[in-house]
């Protein structure tokens, strides 16, 4: 046993401690190490440092101590496969064509896809930005775009091999759920290569299927609570925990301080039975309506966190992120360059964030797109500026039983007060028709309409009821 300043050390300890320092050392020249942090299915209420009551987040609400917080981001678009697509590119759907799930064709999804895919692939995107400059890029959990090589990565866990089930994660859906293996390795061995890295880590957390180990199971499961609230309670607090294993294992191998962490979700959640006082709910059973899949809050809000210690002071911020910000601004933090015409800005740029005003975004259809023209199946566009909230609905092609998501609301437009209202529920677009029709106007300067999506802008005609 050694003894420094009055501190005990056992060979072991010291050695660990002097295995830290050498890292240190060896990374203080590189560029920062990012790690992007991507939950699945969590509406933007559901942690502790939101102010969940009940959902427990330790490890994400300490993360968010020490970052800088957006308490009132947003995505690009309220479903999984667009919303990343938005991520890794900067840029809207309507932009790279990603704009749902799938390609509505049966069996032929697969072959159907492959021009979204190649679309895709040929835009630049964050990933390939870091590897191009020398760093390695692991991918894990949710990705949709095929192998993770095509998408920049040079490590990864998804084939995107449809002959071998391969389509949103595939294999890399273990992350999290079986351990984390294969993160903490990809992080040794870039330490050992003296390499900086991007990891992109998007469980399948909280996502469905809602198996909780037990123990989280219990503690969330009450007297008076939905069986579906109890279990995704449950997954969120799961979730948090993986969160710490990759938190911590960068803590243990002495690199926190030259990694930049990125916080977001995909698209909010909410069970079923949170909705139940609500008629339409009973058409559809997954999950609640104007949550997946919806551009309303419970779908389309997010936080988003930056944690760079030493460099990016820690707070809370007012200003409007968004899911187009992240490239901009992982590039910005690596010493890249994106593409100048990119829509979003460095969210650390304090000047470029409070110039903007307002945000944008697009629903579309769920599980079906029409390739080469994604206003087919467009089902809304929005905009907010400060509070004031605005639904634009179009009634684009469905073709899956995923429109009864939407099929409900008929209205061709919403406003909301989101200061005094943040989870929507006074319509108040007869009270204040000049605010309709001026978010209207920067809907429309935003995303203007092509003939597929005037077509798409027309009250559904009436069908059987669903």
């Amino acid at each position: 046993m050694k003894v420094f300043h009055g501190f005990k050390f056992s060979n072991v300890s010291l050695f660990a401690l002097l295995t830290v320092f050498l890292v240190r050392g060896s990374v203080a020249d590189q560029p920062p190490n990012v790690v992007f942090i991507l939950s699945d299915d969590q509406a933007w209420t559901d942690y502790g440092f939101m102010g969940h009551s009940e959902i427990q987040t330790p490890e994400l609400d300490r993360l968010a101590e020490r970052s800088l917080v957006f308490e009132r981001g947003y995505l690009a678009s309220p479903l999984c496969r667009p919303s990343l697509a938005s991520m890794a590119t900067g840029l809207y759907s309507f932009q790279h064509g990603v704009t749902g799930n799938d390609v509505d064709g049966g069996n032929k999804r697969a072959e159907l896809d492959v021009p979204v895919r190649q679309k895709f692939h040929q835009l630049p995107n964050f990933v390939k930005s870091l590897t191009g400059k020398g760093y390695l890029a692991h991918q894990s959990g949710k990705w949709w775009e095929g192998h993770f090589k095509e998408g920049g990565f040079t490590h990864g866990m998804t084939h995107g091999d449809p002959k071998r089930g391969g389509r949103h994660g595939d294999a890399g859906l273990t992350i999290g759920r079986k351990g984390m293996k294969p993160v903490t390795d990809f992080i040794d061995l870039a330490i050992e290569k003296e390499k900086p890295f991007l990891l992109w880590y998007a469980p399948f957390l909280p996502h469905t299927p809602h198996n909780p180990p037990k123990r989280l199971l219990r503690k969330y499961t009450q007297p008076g609570r939905a069986a579906d609230v109890a279990r995704y309670y449950a997954m969120c607090e799961w979730f948090d925990e993986t969160c710490g294993e990759l938190l911590g294992y960068l803590d243990q191998k002495g690199i926190t301080e030259n990694t930049v962490v990125v916080y977001i979700c995909d698209n909010g959640w909410a069970a079923a039975s949170t909705n139940g006082d609500d008629s339409n709910q009973k058409v559809w059973s997954h999950f609640a309506l104007r949550s997946k899949g919806s551009p309303y809050e419970n779908g389309i809000r997010t936080p988003i966190l930056i944690s760079w210690p030493g460099k990016v002071e820690p707070g809370r911020v007012a200003d409007f992120a968004h899911a187009i910000d992240v490239f901009p601004t992982i590039a910005a933090v690596a010493g890249v360059k994106a593409p100048a015409d990119l829509p979003g800005v460095n969210l650390l740029d304090r000047t470029a964030r409070e110039k903007r005003k307002v945000v944008f975004g697009e629903t579309h259809s769920i599980h079906n797109m029409t390739v080469g023209s994604p206003e087919d199946t467009l089902q809304y566009r929005w905009c907010i500026e400060g509070e004031w909230k605005l639904l634009l609905r179009h009634f684009g092609q469905d073709t899956t039983n995923y429109r009864r998501v939407h099929r409900w609301d008929t209205a061709e437009f919403r406003l909301y007060h989101l200061g005094d209202d943040p989870h929507e529920k006074n319509d108040l677009a007869s009270s204040y028709p000049g605010m309709v029709n001026r978010l209207k106007k920067k809907i429309e300067a935003w995303h203007p309409l092509g003939e597929s999506g005037e077509k798409a802008n027309t009250h559904p005609k009436k069908t059987e009821v669903e």
